[in-house]
């Protein structure tokens, strides 16, 4: 099945560099802009539709999959990328780990929309994708600064005062963005100041106020963007049905773009460089890295074999790891950031295909054999909530 994302990587590929050479004038800054801004939107966009009260009521399974599955993803990851690539060191294995952990609902599209797969798998894999990038990011930044720091050793002092930053005054600009700036933007909405094309274009002036805020003061602007959706989405409800559609459209077509660049840039560029070992840590990363740790996590849930297999299968790599490899590589003080960006470029490059062409197949066949046996644990209507793709966390 030829999915978006895999029809725009093709197009890039087959325009720039591994094809037709046709400049598009993506080499330098900016694509590093592209991808700041499509991550912030998307942070922002999927946390306001997280509903906190939802998440504390159900005992759902992307908690398992997030709180214990998460973890044991990086430490796999880790691991895997210490035997393969001793060269990474311990923070860049970790570094490169972190930044393959989120998953990308859009790749799964027609697992996450099928109506024959259970609705409570469904809701599980498209929540774990919303939430699991704002978790990856601190992750993400934490390790590479540490990657980056002297080989004498981490100076624990500057690492602590980076982390304390990144992890206070993020989240603190964030919620004074999410819950004054939402509340204005809804006062101005009642009163009949904003019409109705500049509603819909107040979530990118909020996102972006919210990241420029945080990186003003020191503090991480992803983090910011993440919490100032979360804060806008459990606070003001009026502005935020204006503002879901918008949001999440622009957030697409910046991702297909990213794609396009992906293709055009990062994908020829990785096939020249890939080794057996790169593309043994790409498969692995898909595979068991991913699979034996949602297998852990979901110990105990009442789900039988087959939809723990389907879960960690359907766990594909995306919009978020681009985004992460491109600001990290562009940071230029990564060591050994070369290996690490054909690694992540070819896992992502694999997972667009395999994840992509899979998904409607596998799906059709798992609905159809748990439909048949009509098993309660994975028909539980716990979550019966609606399924937006790609913007995971909507539990409204």
């Amino acid at each position: 099945m030829l999915t978006p994302p895999l029809f725009f990587v093709a197009v890039g590929f087959a325009l720039g560099e591994g094809g037709l050479g046709v400049d598009l004038g993506i080499m330098s800054g900016g694509i590093h802009l592209l991808a700041e801004l499509t991550l912030v939107l998307v942070l922002f966009t999927d946390a306001a539709r997280i509903r906190l009260a939802c998440l504390r009521q159900e005992e759902s399974l992307p908690a398992r999959l997030l709180g214990i599955g998460m973890p044991l993803t990086v430490a796999a990851g880790a691991a895997a990328a210490i035997l393969l690539f001793p060269q990474l060191g311990v923070w860049g294995a970790l570094l490169l780990a972190a930044i393959l952990a989120p998953t990308d609902a859009a790749l799964g599209q027609a697992v996450v929309s099928n109506p024959l797969v259970p609705l409570r798998i469904r809701q599980s894999l498209n929540v774990e994708s919303g939430l699991n990038d704002g978790i990856a990011v601190p992750l993400v930044l934490l390790f590479a600064f540490a990657s980056a720091s002297p080989e004498q050793g981490i100076d624990a002092g500057r690492w602590l005062g980076f982390a304390l930053r990144a992890l206070t005054l993020g989240p603190l600009v964030g919620v004074a963005v999410g819950v004054l700036g939402g509340r204005l933007v809804d006062r101005g909405i009642e009163r009949g100041w904003i019409n109705e094309p500049f509603e819909r274009l107040s979530v990118l002036g909020l996102a972006a106020l919210a990241f420029a805020g945080a990186e003003l003061v020191g503090g991480n602007g992803f983090i910011a963007a993440f919490v100032a959706g979360l804060s806008l989405g459990n606070s003001t409800r009026g502005v935020c049905a204006r503002l879901y559609d918008f949001g999440e459209a622009e957030g697409q077509l910046l991702g297909l773009l990213v794609f396009v660049a992906f293709g055009a840039v990062l994908v020829p560029a990785a096939l020249m460089h890939a080794t057996p070992a790169a593309l043994l840590y790409a498969v692995a990363s898909l595979t068991v890295v991913r699979m034996l740790p949602v297998a852990l996590s979901l110990l105990g849930s009442g789900l039988r074999p087959v939809s723990v297999g389907f879960v960690g299968w359907f766990g594909p790599r995306g919009l978020a790891s681009i985004v992460f490899v491109l600001l990290v590589v562009e940071g230029g003080q990564i060591p050994g950031a070369e290996i690490l960006e054909t690694i992540v470029v070819l896992t992502v490059l694999l997972s667009t295909a395999l994840h992509g062409m899979t998904a409607y197949p596998l799906a059709r066949r798992y609905g159809a054999l748990v439909g048949v046996r009509g098993e309660a644990p994975e028909h539980a209507e716990a979550m019966e909530l609606p399924v937006r793709v790609r913007h995971a966390g909507d539990l409204s």
